[in-house]
């Protein structure tokens, strides 16, 4: 009867419900309107949905083995992971409360009265000697009484959730912990991030170097004829040395990538969480063209990127909050009771020496100088604060979208471009280097014209490696592939199991 009154008191939860706030959300990105962007795509129904790790669109196995150890070794993820662990314990601490607190105890006391306050009923003996009663804690001597006594006893005390603040308590925990999901699957995007884009800088890296290497074997040609030509007496000893200038300033050039191909090497092994020493790639180019990927359309961001998800979890953490603190103003009943035995034997477990009590309270707050209103108006402020910071995620994931698109369309047409001017640049050092072999053009012409078609190979590289870089920095924008339905449910959260097992 007691568990069932308990049960229909804590029926209601004070405070608002969640209701998720609303955002701004183009129709279409500004990016796509009307173009055909090469690599990108509009996504089909459910097209976008992930379909294994967003990295294997590279169809890069190099990269593929490295992206599968972030789950394991990178240790911002862990800690993440931690974190998320730490959060679900705080949900088990709120539902504890939704039950009552038992105790057991036993005690003994030993207590002495002198032989003045025994009067009558003291029992000496004859000799001053000590007479314990028989089956009792109780010995009796001429200086007075010793009684020992023992208590085993049971207490319950329940406080009850009349108003649901422990109930708001623990929707605002499981909201708080569906937040650090959000934010371990965002820690973990973010480190796949950034291993992609060390991975294809540092094949960039490779690239310029062998670029430089393969210039530096030309230029130590144009060496060699250049001497030919001096011994010969048709030039002057000013283009060799104009073409050995030229030749060791590639080769230094060349010599430096190395010290970029170290620090990207060593940065790749820091986000797969080993020492840089296990670390060796080999050389790898940059080539080929961006893969395709389905962008999708604006409102599917909401479902797809971690961190407004996270943003959202917090609205109803905040939300729950409210009504924890609009609870304050109700009174907390509280229901106690106690069972137990004393008396003078060891173990007073009778029902001649049993006790008990059973009570309630309800304790209001009369009157606190504008504490609790002070507490709600923060809650709800804290509130509107998780609304705008979810408004701002969303615009600034927006934004994310729209400069990656627009990066990968402006890349793709420069490299197109450059690609072309790489050519005819190669064109005109074999036309000059003709020349100057028959003595029609100076060696100046020369040293321009292969100066302009390193700088062109160069340009070209740098156009690729950004366009690179801005399509994995696009498929962070979009989530990765991730989905806001793989966001741990609130049964899934309470129920002890990880959903992160690797980790």
């Amino acid at each position: 009867m007691l568990f069932a009154a308990a049960a229909a008191l804590s029926a209601c939860e004070v405070g608002p419900d969640y209701v998720p706030a609303l955002a701004a959300i183009p129709q279409n990105f500004k990016e796509l309107r009307g173009r055909a962007l090469k690599g990108f795509k509009v996504a089909a129904p459910r097209e976008s949905v992930d379909a294994g790790p967003w990295w294997l669109v590279y169809r890069d196995p190099v990269l593929d083995s490295l992206e599968r150890q972030v789950e394991i070794s990178n240790q911002t993820v862990a800690a993440a992971a931690a974190a998320y662990e730490q959060a679900r314990t705080l949900i088990r601490t709120a539902q504890a409360a939704l039950f009552p607190t038992v105790t057991a105890s036993y005690s003994v006391s030993r207590n002495y009265t002198g032989s003045a306050l025994v009067g009558s009923s003291s029992t000496t003996t004859s000799s001053g000697g000590a007479v314990a009663s028989a089956g009792s804690g109780t010995t009796t001597s001429r200086h007075g009484v010793t009684t020992t006594v023992q208590t085993t006893q049971g207490a319950l005390t329940w406080d009850l959730d009349v108003w649901g603040k422990i109930r708001r308590q623990i929707e605002s925990n499981v909201a708080g912990a569906q937040v650090s999901a959000a934010d371990l699957i965002n820690a973990k995007l973010t480190a796949q991030a950034q291993l992609a884009l060390a991975y294809f800088n540092l094949r960039a890296a490779y690239s310029l170097r062998s670029l430089l290497e393969k210039t530096t074997a030309e230029y130590k040609k144009t060496v060699t004829i250049t001497q030919n030509q001096y011994k010969g007496g048709t030039v002057s000893e000013a283009d060799l040395v104009s073409a050995e200038t030229q030749y060791m300033s590639a080769q230094a050039a060349a010599i430096s990538t190395n010290e970029t191909i170290a620090q990207l090497q060593h940065a790749i092994a820091m986000l797969i969480g080993k020492p840089p020493s296990e670390v060796n790639l080999s050389p790898m180019l940059l080539t080929g063209a961006i893969p395709p990927f389905p962008v999708g359309v604006p409102s599917q961001l909401l479902e797809r990127r971690p961190d407004i998800a996270a943003a959202e979890r917090v609205m109803q953490q905040e939300n729950a909050l409210i009504g924890v603190a609009i609870a304050a103003y109700y009174p907390d009943v509280t229901i106690s009771a106690d069972l137990g035995y004393t008396g003078l034997m060891s173990l007073p477990i009778n029902p001649a020496h049993e006790f008990w009590s059973l009570g309630g309270m309800a304790l209001e707050t009369v009157f606190d100088g504008g504490a609790r209103s002070a507490q709600v108006d923060s809650a709800k402020a804290t509130y509107l604060e998780a609304v705008a910071n979810y408004r701002q995620t969303v615009v600034t994931a927006f934004q994310q979208v729209e400069d990656q698109l627009a990066a990968i369309r402006v890349l793709t047409a420069q490299l197109k471009v450059q690609e072309n001017a790489v050519v005819e640049a190669r064109k005109a050092v074999t036309v000059y280097l003709n020349q100057y072999r028959a003595g029609a053009v100076a060696f100046t012409s020369v040293v321009v014209a292969e100066a302009a078609l390193l700088s062109a190979e160069q340009a070209a590289l740098a156009t690729r490696q950004n366009l690179f870089i801005a399509s994995v920095t696009l498929i962070e924008a979009l989530g990765g592939g991730w989905d806001k339905s793989r966001l741990p449910t609130p049964s899934e959260i309470s129920t002890g199991i990880s959903i992160f097992p690797q980790l």
